[in-house]
């Protein structure tokens, strides 16, 4: 794309609106921030590597679970049999305190900066709104739209009140939504249109005029006094993915830097700066399967090798969860940068356990933190010669991801190294994790609906 200065029209299919994008040569970046680095609000300088993993495995358990839950929903409301509970609640995907990233965003004009939760499980863009009497305490200012210029409600008889999973009419006429969570949070406003602008690197300023956010007026649960909103990156048509759509031509991705490395900067990327460049050394590209909800990434993972070892472990087809459609999609697990562990099915970790067992020649130890169920004693001169074996997921589309010791083991305690990997049975949805996500450069082209994974410094990228 040219250098000069292009203005992208593109169209929501839900809305009919049309906001503008400008900006120059065709893509951009911008800062993902970890919840544990020192750039966050929640960086607890007393806290050890342990404990923060201890913390993260209990997110992922626990952001399974409202993923499993929220996509019982929505196979439920297939059914028309099925009615809501209520006509203005919706059940949420994600609990509030399940995130892993944080992303700074600026709403309105004048532009105010916010420092906002970065979800691939979610697809709202929603934001603390004045007045807000009846809401959980932040510490950053409220949004206040009446001191915005390019503030507008959006009414409930337009289209795109009718893309809220559930939507209601105000008192005057104003879409309405009410997102519940699963651990009783909630959050109540009016869905509207704003200006969403962040700051590329490299300096430019990214404008995203009449984008659509929600506007909350109304909030009550356990979120945190530094969750100032959060930004949906999920598949489902009001995430800024779906919003932004042919203006950076469907793409996104990201690369996050390994588990040691909270403080190096994770980059968030869009157009074509999201593409994986060609002839990337071990690029591999999979299908990107359409399930339920839309909201997210479903990948069909076929097996699990461990090197050195005979014979690849067969993975379990779609849970009944996901059902509607599961034969013909082959959808099996979800690719989240939200949840820090991988989750796969007991059978296969029972199997893939036993091979890693038979490739690794150290003493076995109880997870001190009981979170894994495989680990290893590498004290001592044996513990740091030993080999570990590469792990490799094979996907769809013979696309074969090896994660290497960084991606496949992690210390739980001193001189103890675990299998990085966890049972989804009792949760009933298998997850592919940061941990394993990590040094790759991942590009999800949501337009070709394909998935590229390409191995990557992400530190120095």
């Amino acid at each position: 794309m040219a250098s000069s200065v292009v203005v992208s029209l593109l169209i929501l299919s839900a809305a009919g609106l049309l906001p503008l994008l400008v900006y120059s040569k065709g893509g951009f970046s911008m800062e993902l921030i970890h919840r544990d680095s020192p750039k966050s609000p929640f960086y607890d300088p007393t806290s050890t590597a342990y404990s923060r993993l201890k913390a993260a495995a209990q997110r992922s358990r626990a952001r399974a679970t409202y993923f499993r839950q929220a996509m019982q929903k929505s196979t439920l409301s297939e059914s028309p049999a099925s009615a809501p509970a209520a006509a203005d609640n919706f059940y949420s995907d994600i609990t509030p305190n399940t995130f892993e990233y944080l992303m700074s965003i600026y709403l309105g004009s004048p532009a105010e900066k916010i420092l906002a939760i970065a979800d691939t499980g979610s697809d709202l863009i929603w934001i603390q709104c004045k007045p807000c009497d009846e809401c959980y305490h932040q510490s950053a200012p409220l949004f206040d739209p009446q001191a915005s210029s390019t503030y507008k409600v959006v009414s409930c008889e337009a289209e795109s009140c009718s893309a809220l999973p559930q939507g209601s009419c105000g008192s005057e006429s104003q879409c309405e939504y009410n997102y519940a969570y699963g651990d009783g949070s909630f959050v109540d406003g009016f869905l509207s249109t704003e200006t969403i602008s962040f700051d590329a690197i490299g300096g430019r300023r990214v404008q995203f005029p009449k984008s659509f956010f929600g506007c909350t007026h109304r909030s009550n649960g356990t979120f945190d006094q530094n969750d100032g909103g959060l930004v949906g990156l999920g598949g489902g048509q009001l995430s800024l993915i779906r919003q932004l759509g042919s203006a950076i031509d469907n793409k996104f991705s990201y690369c996050l830097p390994s588990a040691d490395q909270t403080s190096a900067t994770s980059r968030l990327n869009f157009g074509s700066n999201a593409v994986v460049p060609g002839g990337s050394n071990g690029a591999v590209t999979t299908p990107l399967i359409p399930g339920y909800p839309d909201t997210f990434y479903f990948l069909s993972l076929e097996q699990i090798s461990v090197s050195g070892q005979a014979g690849a472990v067969n993975v379990k087809p779609a849970a009944s969860t996901n059902a509607k459609k599961a034969k013909d999609i082959g959808g099996n697990i979800i690719i989240d940068s939200g949840t820090t562990l991988t989750l796969i099915d007991d059978e296969a970790l029972q199997s893939v356990t036993s091979k890693v067992v038979s490739s690794v020649k150290l003493p076995r130890v109880t997870d001190p933190e009981g979170v894994f169920s495989l680990c290893f004693d590498v004290s001592g001169e044996g513990g740091n010669n030993a080999k570990f074996p590469d792990i490799t997921f094979h996907f769809s589309g013979g696309a074969a991801v090896v994660l290497h010791k960084s991606n496949a083991f992690i210390e739980s305690a001193t001189n103890v190294l675990c299998l990085a990997l966890i049972s989804s049975d009792g949760i009933g949805i298998n997850i592919f994790g940061n941990i394993a996500q990590q040094n790759f450069h991942i590009e999800y082209d949501l337009g070709a609906m394909q998935l590229t994974l390409a191995p990557a410094d992400c530190a120095n990228l």
